[in-house]
């Protein structure tokens, strides 16, 4: 397996095809990697409507992206093991695709929900599988290579957001919610095609050599500070993704206005993860520390002057956001080769994601009526502390196979 990849690494450098079918790889999934989960939210109400469901089960569509993040991710170590990590991504690339489509003609809630369950393992593998893929493919400029497939995955979450209601309004008022999301599985059967080229000699590991499994992790300090990172962080995004807008218009902001302040937060992370993953390689605890601070000062901002300063707070937030795309590149440092990396990432993910995924809910359900924002706050504070600490904690210069040696 060590020769495999030793090829592999050898090849593409020596190919400036190779190179730039591998670049290109990388863009165009990160760009995919979001569309099954963001573009239902803008037209959610549409959807509600086209299928006659209830927002209870609304409610469910909405929480899949959570669940399939946690779950499916964490499979994707071993199947990558057993049909290699190439033809992995074209899989999941081509089932997020055919998912796509079959979301958007769906006819009832049932066959949506499994249609958008085939489309989000397509993110929720390559979410796991691209740390491994850089790692393998670039180990000395894991930098740049994480900076280019999380910049596309901003890029992709922000258009997927923003254009799927106008893309619906130009195929008409009846179904045009159907065009809105099923138009970006071009996006993803694009993404297979690059992918297809690298298949020559990837194959799977049969070998009886060294190999780390996910479930072995637990044993490591390491991948438990990063996994509360992870969670500490994502639980911040989740709450401003689902309650901020809400918190500024009652405080006497227009939703207008709030859904232009939420979308600045967003678009934010296209220029952090352009950044972030390049300053990650010169050292993660500064970062951590300066963007935690940006994180406080936000939200101290956004409690006690949220409608003055709502600009400067929400770009402080968003710049805080950087944590993902850092903590991103902190897989293929954490690592010394592409096996832990791939099964750090997906323990990371799939506890971490559990984790982040109950922030929203319990902001709804301390909340109250009338709403008391206080507890809002309290949870943003919290999750503040946790990904801080344990940000600090995984920057320290270790490997988690030291801590948890390959069997």
């Amino acid at each position: 397996m060590a020769e495999q990849q030793l090829f592999l690494i050898d090849h593409d450098r020596g190919s400036r095809w190779t190179r730039s079918t591998l670049l290109a790889a990388m863009v165009l999934t990160g760009l995919s990697m979001r569309t099954a989960a963001v573009t239902v939210g803008p037209v959610l109400e549409e959807v509600e409507s086209g299928l006659h469901v209830t927002p209870a089960a609304a409610g469910v569509i909405t929480t899949l992206p959570v669940i399939c993040f946690a779950g499916i991710g964490t499979i994707a170590p071993r199947l990558a093991r057993h049909i290699g990590e190439h033809l992995l991504v074209v899989t999941s690339m081509a089932l997020m695709t055919i998912g796509l489509v079959l979301r958007a003609v769906a006819s009832s809630l049932a066959p949506f929900v499994a249609a958008s369950l085939l489309a989000l393992c397509g993110g929720a593998v390559t979410n796991v599988l691209m740390p491994s893929l850089v790692k393998r493919h670039y180990p000395d400029r894991i930098g740049a290579m994480t900076a280019v497939y999380t910049t596309a995955l901003a890029v992709g979450a922000t258009a997927g957001s923003a254009l799927t209601v106008p893309i619906s309004d130009l195929a008409g008022e009846t179904n045009g919610w159907r065009w809105g999301l099923g138009a970006w599985a071009v996006l993803s059967a694009l993404a297979v095609l690059p992918w297809l080229i690298t298949l020559r000699g990837d194959h799977p590991d049969t070998s009886q050599g060294p190999h780390l499994p996910v479930w072995r992790l637990r044993r490591s300090q390491t991948a438990w500070t990063m996994t509360l990172f992870f969670a500490g962080q994502s639980m911040q995004a989740y709450i401003a993704f689902g309650w901020f807008a809400s918190y500024l218009r009652d405080q006497g902001i227009s939703e207008t206005h709030a859904g232009i302040l939420i979308a600045f937060y967003a678009a934010l992370s296209i220029p952090t993860s352009a950044i972030m993953p390049m300053l990650a390689i010169r050292g993660q605890r500064p970062l951590v520390v300066a963007l935690a601070a940006c994180y406080l000062v936000g939200y101290v901002g956004l409690l006690v002057a949220p409608v003055g300063g709502s600009w400067a707070w929400m770009f402080l937030i968003g710049v805080g956001a950087g944590m993902f795309p850092l903590l991103l590149t902190m897989f293929g440092l954490r690592t010394r080769a592409p096996e832990a990396t791939v099964a750090l990432a997906a323990f990371t993910q799939g506890v971490g994601y559990i984790l982040a995924g109950t922030g929203p809910l319990l902001v709804g359900v301390l909340l109250g009526q009338p709403h008391n924002w206080n507890w809002l706050f309290v949870l943003l504070f919290t999750a503040l502390a946790v990904a801080t600490v344990a940000g600090l904690l995984a920057a320290r210069p270790r490997f988690i196979e030291d801590e948890v040696p390959p069997s």
